[in-house]
């Protein structure tokens, strides 16, 4: 779908076709809803302006999603229209600004799936998966994309680390963690980041929760790369999270989550049994001295 849009140039008037805004981008959907609540509540634009210190125009371009809202935009509709539990706007903003490391794909996965799922299945063959990385881990693994700041770098590990807390909740997902046995000796950082990282692998399958199996490197079915399987409730789809070197794809589609699923068993045909990779976990760490 586009748009006309007039404007001048040398002082005469010019016509040009601009596409409207992604119809299922987190901006859309903030402006979308905002228009919803406005309209249930029997609020003129004009009053809701004056309760967010902007203009009625200013409402309107947010309405139509040809504004990006700000922090504190989102934070007074939350404020003001109380939806869901209070950071709708707020989640949605984060998803409007996320910088290339944390896309809106992303963030929709790690806001929406990963803290409803009930089962999280992973398949990871290059790295450990990021649920289970240490923070000095994930650190030099973020440290080495190209043209990274040092605060980009800083703000990617504290979502990391944040991430990780779904792990920890009073009813966590059932984790089971395919990864492939090469993993283990591939250096990150020097010895001391690869011994805690893999102390650290030992010490949260302690938890009931996690599951982690070592695959055998002649298991060719995962070369693909990474993904991940959520088990969703309330009968919804399983949702999967595929991993490429330049963006991920997120899916409920039934077509894409069988094949996932498919390689999934494939490669599981090939891992070894918990307690074994256990004990090969903790015969890599003995190794990084």
């Amino acid at each position: 779908m586009e748009q006309e849009v007039r404007f001048s140039v040398f002082g005469r008037n010019v016509m040009s076709v601009e596409p409207f805004p992604d119809p299922g981008s987190p901006r859309v959907r903030f402006g979308a809803e905002m228009r919803r609540l406005r309209e249930e509540a029997q609020l003129s634009q004009a009053a809701v302006a004056s309760r967010l210190g902007c203009t009625q125009t200013q409402v309107s371009r947010l309405e139509s999603a040809t504004r990006t809202p700000s922090k504190s935009d989102a934070e007074r509709l939350d404020r003001l229209f109380g939806n869901g539990d209070g950071t709708f706007f707020a989640g949605l903003h984060r998803r409007i600004v996320a910088r290339p490391g944390s896309p809106a794909w992303f963030m929709n996965w790690t806001e929406e799936v990963e803290p409803t799922a009930l089962v999280l299945r992973s398949w990871d063959p290059l790295l450990v998966p990021g649920l289970l990385q240490t923070e000095a881990y994930a650190r030099q693994v973020f440290c080495h994309a190209p043209r990274i700041t040092s605060d980009e770098v800083g703000e990617r590990v504290e979502a990391r680390i944040r991430r990780q807390s779904i792990i920890n909740r009073d009813d966590p997902p059932l984790l089971l963690v395919l990864i492939d046995e090469g993993v283990l000796r591939r250096r990150v950082g020097g010895p001391e980041v690869m011994r805690e990282q893999l102390g650290h692998l030992l010490e949260v399958t302690q938890q009931p929760s996690v599951t982690v199996q070592l695959v055998d490197q002649q298991c060719l079915s995962g070369m693909l790369g990474a993904f991940m399987i959520a088990e969703l409730p309330n009968g919804q789809p399983d949702a999967i999270h595929v991993d490429s070197s330049t963006e991920g794809q997120v899916s409920a589609d039934p077509v894409h989550a069988t094949s996932i699923w498919n390689r999934y068993e494939a490669i599981r045909r090939w891992a070894y049994p918990d307690h074994m990779s256990l004990k090969m976990i903790e015969e890599a760490r003995r190794e990084w001295i």
